[in-house]
């Protein structure tokens, strides 16, 4: 019985592989998630946090361009406890996929049949001032029931929420109102990746005041939260109740100081196929605007992938990529559907053949960070301008 059940095993696995291997064989491009690694991240996340401490994952921006559905169902399968969210057709689409987990909105909704639709899908609204939480009142009293809420406080970062020093009557209003029960108070970091702690250390201790204040006035709150990513890595005091993790849940760290709080593994991977192969005469430009002038006899290969798709037009002739196990460097400039690499160096390259443009390779490896760096930006941005017209593989 052993025996047929390891047999039963690997006809899976390879019926998986194959399965895998035709979809691939398909695409000129695409971005494969590895949901071992994203479970891995998690799991880790999890162990790094104290027992009472919740795992918040965030999944708005279709998880950082990962796949929100698929990122929010193996995050949840591997401790996460809930999971944030931006917009509202953000969390409806994970209902609609069945997923039945707290979701947080964490972005400002207003209209009444916004408010509405929260309530029918529920989910978990963040309520910024006053003004909003009375529309939202008015609304679920039309509708006669009550609704969980968030309520966000500005403590430096300029952005949503009640200014902290209206943080007491704030709360004490929205108390007050018919068919709102408020789930958490929280706030969030502006400078949490930075080694510079003063302004976090600001913020931070601006929030406890807010959170002892509220206690001397009879109100404790039934959850508080304050960490990102880069905060749950560098100061377990500011865990709290729950801590919401974005980047680190992609395998990626928010500052290079933070590399050794814990071992991560990127989630995603950018590969591409070469479409075709050909040599370039010496002094001819490449791409639009003879951006680059082959100095001598250049074998080029072309892949079909572009700025269309999401590589940044500003990398051209800066970016690099893994072709049968060695870097190459791109040339010329970056078009809406293709790219062109120089491959002078390799003796066996054929149309076909696969690019990794941000993955591993051997002991080779190309991270977002690394394109972040080179365009003056931030990790965050490389991820989520990666467009829908590349498929999203799942591996493991």
């Amino acid at each position: 019985m052993v025996g047929w059940q390891q047999q039963s095993k690997a006809y899976s696995a390879e019926k998986q592989f194959n399965s895998l291997s035709l979809l691939v064989s398909r695409q000129r491009a695409w971005i494969e998630i590895n949901l071992s690694a994203l479970a891995h991240n998690v799991r880790t996340l999890k162990d790094f946090l104290a027992p009472q401490t919740r795992l918040m994952a965030v999944v708005k921006a279709d998880a950082y361009g990962h796949g929100a559905v698929t990122v929010a169902k193996t995050a949840l399968a591997n401790g996460a406890d809930c999971l944030a969210i931006a917009t509202l057709s953000e969390g409806v689409e994970l209902r609609q996929a069945g997923i039945t987990s707290p979701i947080l909105i964490l972005g400002a909704v207003n209209a009444p049949e916004d408010i509405k639709a929260i309530a029918a899908w529920e989910l978990e609204p963040t309520i910024c001032n006053p003004e909003q939480a009375l529309a939202f009142a008015s609304t679920m009293t039309g509708l006669g029931k009550s609704l969980l809420v968030h309520l966000k406080l500005d403590t430096g970062m300029s952005r949503l929420g009640t200014n902290w020093q209206e943080a007491t009557p704030f709360v004490q209003f929205v108390q007050k109102l018919p068919n709102l029960e408020i789930a958490s108070i929280y706030s969030h970091f502006a400078t949490a990746e930075e080694s510079d702690r003063r302004i976090m250390n600001l913020q931070h201790q601006r929030f406890r005041q807010v959170i002892e204040q509220l206690k001397v006035e009879g109100f404790v709150s039934p959850s508080i939260h304050l960490a990102n990513s880069a905060a749950t890595l560098s100061d377990r005091t500011t865990h709290y109740d729950r801590v919401r993790v974005g980047l680190a849940l992609y395998g990626l760290y928010p500052a290079d100081h933070l590399q050794q709080v814990i071992e991560l593994k990127p989630v995603l991977q950018l590969k591409a196929k070469i479409a075709q192969v050909k040599t370039i005469p010496a002094g001819e430009g490449v791409s639009y605007g003879r951006k680059f002038i082959t100095q001598k006899d250049t074998k080029v290969a072309v892949v079909g992938i572009g700025y269309a798709d999401g590589i940044p037009r500003n990398l051209s002739n800066r970016l690099r990529a893994i072709v049968s196990g060695q870097l190459v460097s791109q040339i010329g400039s970056i078009t809406m559907d293709q790219l062109m690499l120089n491959v002078d160096h390799l003796t066996d390259v054929q149309p076909g053949d696969t690019v990794t443009l941000i993955g591993q390779q051997n002991k080779l490896s190309i991270t977002a960070d690394d394109w972040a760096n080179a365009l003056d930006t931030i990790s965050w941005e490389i991820l989520c301008g990666f467009k829908h017209r590349l498929p999203r593989i799942n591996v493991n």
